[in-house]
């Protein structure tokens, strides 16, 4: 007796120190000395449940029914867990059935494993023949809700909770403060309250909790102050600093999460997995990576698969190939995560081959690629054939998730394949915001704006609300088509929406009266804008280059000098010297190129050259602008040669005309435009027989020259 007394007790103490396989050996050689009771059969099927050791759980569970143990309560409820646990819920519902009087543990495991392996409506029919619902049964049908995604369901089960008398424990509080969201956020509060009335503000669960839900919301100040009541009272755990270091963490506060790394080092508790994991992720500083990495490596966490995943993430964002690889390749055991983090390193890197051949390497080592892995390829490669590749894997795979969809959709768009993205948009059952814009997108850059415009007609149809990406695309495409009664309804949309304050709606909404011929309708939205970025100055300089109001766009330019917070860029110095070109404002265009090089450091583009080309080509300075070309170190680039051509077309410069002519041909095979110009040069200079030689040529290559068209929609 006394020894099995003595067995029964080491049973216990393996199964609660988590060393369920050693529980189950000992069980094993115990039982040809010992005659198991209901005790022993009882902490042999938790240690079976607890390592999901399903072949001798139900070995155990023959031993029950032959011996009649299973009558025993606690035997019985042993066995529903185990089911619940190895996610069998048939045997489970056969197993309560077998329970003469299934007390409150029965009940609730049942409920349990119904809210997590069957639908949300059969565990809510189960909850409704309870007999009696005890705090832990409405914990298991909130928690399954929770689970399913159902939290309108969670948060009214939890208010019919609280109107029938019944009072939350640690439990209840900790999962309905999970589910608070932003928009959910007055309800956390409310929550945070009846914590603190309840007295369950004392249980580190409760503040875990808190923490996270703060940080979730944005709250860093109130997350910071739970944190520092629960240390001044005592109750914090290594929980509770791992979860305020991952709340600086995911808030990009990397400084403020190493020092309540060095903190819970300096205190009573150890940093854990979950400690180096977040430290390492978000790490700013790779000194201090790599100090945390050193204290991981001397606690012996090294061995950890999400510790050096952790370590993979931060060599990466410094852009530490060679370390990553390096860790990598020294990993005993690697997850779907570290081939996905090596893959997505190798193709930051414009190391695509490298990353293909990482993928297939990952695929022979049996590891089964996820959304991300997929989503990682797609989104880097140049190759179509790789696109064509993984859509036909996800085909076969049936991994058919809405976000690695999206990017597929957007992949053939970037490969101008149309019909492909329209194909598989289409076939999406549940299209989410991300899908309609990328489908809108891909028509909008593949020319085929009415398409997208469309879509977008479709997308509001489906009563999805734009967002102010989506508003952008359209009103881009509005620009494209020159479609200002489309553009102003978009602006009226705007306006009754509330995205007035949205920076890039007010400078989508500059270009696009700018572009339609209303600088008036492009001023106004200028002048009404609150806040503006460079974009915005950017887009109103352009407006006026457009129109021709060169000393108005050099005007704005100073303007936009003196504005705090606001420095030029490489568009900015394009736009103006553009507006200076077609305004003939040579002395302006040189002080303005010069002040671009020698105040802003900004090195010249092709674009800034081309302009300064057509700035002197245009006014006469033939000589000037040819010197440019010449002395420029990006020498005679095809755009330049074309502000020069335009130029000497303007001025009768048959001679360098000529010259010009030959290098465009040399560098654009032959195109037409070419020839149709130099035989208008020719033309104007009285050299008839030269002109329709010129002309002649056109159709011995074969070219045709394509007729312009212009259009505005009103």
């Amino acid at each position: 007796m006394k020894g099995l007394l003595k067995l029964n007790q080491m049973l216990a103490d393996l199964t609660r120190s988590n060393h369920h396989t050693q529980s189950l050996t000992l069980f094993v050689l115990a039982h040809s000395s010992f005659t198991p009771d209901h005790y022993t059969l009882s902490a042999a099927l938790t240690a079976a449940a607890n390592a999901r050791h399903t072949t001798f759980g139900a070995q155990l569970h023959a031993h029950a029914v032959r011996t009649g143990l299973w009558a025993h309560s606690h035997v019985a409820n042993s066995l529903l867990s185990l089911y619940a646990k190895t996610h069998d819920l048939a045997s489970v519902e056969r197993a309560f059935t077998e329970i003469r009087c299934p007390d409150a543990y029965s009940w609730t495991t049942l409920l349990s494993a119904c809210a997590k392996l069957a639908p949300v409506t059969h565990a809510l029919q189960l909850f409704d023949q309870i007999p009696k619902r005890h705090v832990a049964v409405w914990n298991a049908v909130i928690t399954g809700c929770a689970d399913k995604g159902h939290e309108g369901l969670a948060f009214n089960l939890f208010r019919d909770m609280q109107n029938m008398g019944v009072k939350a424990d640690k439990y209840t509080f900790a999962t309905v403060l999970s589910l608070c969201s932003l928009e959910l956020l007055d309800y956390g509060r409310h929550v945070h309250s009846v914590v603190i009335k309840s007295g369950f503000l004392g249980w580190t669960s409760v503040v875990n909790s808190l923490i996270t839900m703060y940080f979730k919301c944005g709250c860093v100040v109130d997350a910071c102050e739970v944190f520092e009541e629960a240390e001044e009272g005592g109750t914090c755990d290594y929980v509770t600093y791992n979860a305020i270091i991952d709340g600086f963490a995911s808030e990009e506060r990397s400084e403020d999460a190493f020092l309540l790394f060095r903190d819970m080092q300096k205190g009573c508790f150890g940093p854990t997995e979950v400690t180096f994991v977040s430290v390492m992720s978000s790490c700013s500083c790779l000194r201090a990576g790599c100090q945390a990495q050193a204290q991981a490596i001397k606690m012996g966490l090294i061995g950890c698969v999400a510790v050096s995943n952790a370590m993979l993430t931060m060599y990466s964002g410094f852009g530490e190939v060679y370390e990553v690889r390096d860790i990598f390749e020294r990993m005993g055991e690697r997850d779907v995560v570290s081939w996905n983090i090596m893959v997505s390193t190798l193709l930051q890197e414009n190391l695509e081959e490298e990353a293909i051949l990482s993928y297939l390497k990952m695929r022979r080592e049996g590891i089964e690629p996820d959304e991300y892995t997929y989503g990682s390829l797609l989104v880097a490669t140049d190759s179509l054939q790789v696109v064509e590749m993984i859509h036909s894997l996800l085909c076969k795979s049936g991994l058919g998730k809405i976000e690695v969809l999206n990017v597929l959709v957007s992949a053939y768009c970037r490969h101008r394949k149309m019909n492909c993205a329209f194909q598989i948009f289409s076939a999406v059952p549940y299209k989410n915001l991300i899908s309609w814009n990328s489908i809108i997108s891909g028509f909008l850059m593949n020319g085929r704006p009415l398409q997208g415009l469309e879509q977008f007609s479709a997308l509001l149809r489906a009563q999805i609300k734009p967002n102010a990406y989506s508003l952008s695309l359209v009103l881009s495409i509005c620009s494209v088509m020159s479609a200002m009664s489309h553009g102003k309804q978009i602006h009226c949309y705007i306006l009754r929406h509330a995205f007035s304050s949205e920076v890039s709606l007010g400078n989508a909404l500059v270009t696009m009266y700018a572009k339609c011929g209303s600088l008036d309708g492009a001023l106004r939205v200028f002048d009404a804008m609150v806040e503006r970025d460079t974009i915005s100055w950017n887009a109103i300089i352009s407006a006026y280059a457009q129109h021709g109001r060169g000393k108005e766009a050099v005007s704005c330019f100073e303007a936009m000098q003196t504005t705090p917070g606001i420095r030029p860029d490489q568009a900015t110095f394009t736009s103006v010297l553009s507006a200076c070109s077609h305004a003939g404002l040579v002395d302006d265009g040189a002080c303005i190129f010069y002040t671009m090089v020698k105040v802003y450091g900004i090195l010249p583009s092709v674009d800034h050259f081309s302009c300064l080309v057509d700035l002197l080509g245009r006014n006469g300075y033939l000589d000037e602008a040819e010197t440019v070309i010449k002395d420029g170190y990006l020498g005679a680039h095809s755009n330049m040669c074309w502000s020069m051509f335009s130029a000497c077309a303007a001025h009768g410069n048959l001679k360098l005309g000529r010259a010009v002519a030959r290098l465009l041909l040399e560098r654009e095979n032959d195109n037409p435009s070419v020839y149709v110009l130099l035989s208008n040069i020719c033309a104007a200079a009285g050299q008839w027989e030269e002109a329709a030689n010129v002309r002649d040529m056109i159709s011995d290559f074969g070219t045709t020259k394509q007729p312009g068209c212009s259009w505005i929609r009103t």
